[in-house]
């Protein structure tokens, strides 16, 4: 008998990678199986991440695919990086800024923090009331339901006030929980990234060298940092 993970993965391995970055999570928590006994839980997780690290997931107006990842990084000028420096909030809004931050996350496995704000940003765009509620559905099941399987690390009042408003969502519906994570990420993993190698390589002029994965502890919570900046950037 075949392996049932196997024949998974390879049944999205031809799928579109034109979709929209919302149907592309619709799709992957569609094809989650209904939840069974606790002791599946973790091995359906891990099958779920194997598709959601799929290329076409990964795409978005701001990203790209994860192959031009080191290309557009090699390509930033020192004068370029040293801007990063000066903000979290200068370095997301230069695509080669967060081209270079995502790839850093992605060595701490802690890349669906900025994949969580940037769904948002695609959210807040959404041109019809339409639109709101299936994206709400799929941003909700994907980063902030119990065991979704890019859970991001909300207070327990976040994600409830977020989860009250699924059902009838505005496009205000994630600003706190988009909020939350933005300044763990700007006071968390964005000075690491200022002292990272891949950042140091960028401000002397040299291509990005591979970085080590490294897997880190998430346990803390905004309430544990002081001192935040504004949630985001100026327009």
């Amino acid at each position: 008998m075949e392996n049932p993970l196997l024949l998974f993965s390879q049944a999205n391995i031809s799928a579109s990678k034109d979709k929209p970055y919302y149907k592309a999570m619709k799709s992957a928590v569609k094809e989650e199986p209904h939840k069974a006994s606790k002791p599946g839980v973790k091995q359906k997780r891990n099958r779920l991440s194997l598709l959601l690290q799929k290329p076409e997931f990964h795409e978005s107006d701001h990203l790209g695919k994860p192959g031009n990842l080191t290309k557009a990084a090699s390509s930033v000028s020192p004068e370029e990086a040293v801007k990063w420096g000066e903000s979290f909030g200068k370095l997301l809004s230069e695509k080669a800024g967060l081209d270079a931050f995502t790839k850093f996350l992605k060595t701490e496995f802690s890349e669906e923090n900025i994949e969580f704000w940037m769904a948002c940003e695609d959210y807040k765009k959404s041109e019809s009331a339409d639109e709101l509620l299936p994206k709400a559905k799929t941003i909700f099941k994907t980063f902030i339901q119990k065991d979704a399987p890019k859970e991001v690390n909300l207070d327990f009042h976040t994600k409830e006030v977020t989860s009250q408003s699924i059902g009838r969502p505005l496009r205000s519906t994630f600003d706190a929980a988009q909020s939350t994570v933005y300044r763990l990420m700007e006071q968390d993993s964005y000075p690491r990234f200022l002292a990272s190698a891949l950042y140091r390589s960028l401000l002397q002029g040299r291509a990005p060298a591979r970085a080590a994965l490294r897997r880190r502890s998430r346990s803390f919570t905004l309430s544990d940092l002081q001192g935040s900046r504004p949630a985001f950037p100026a327009r």
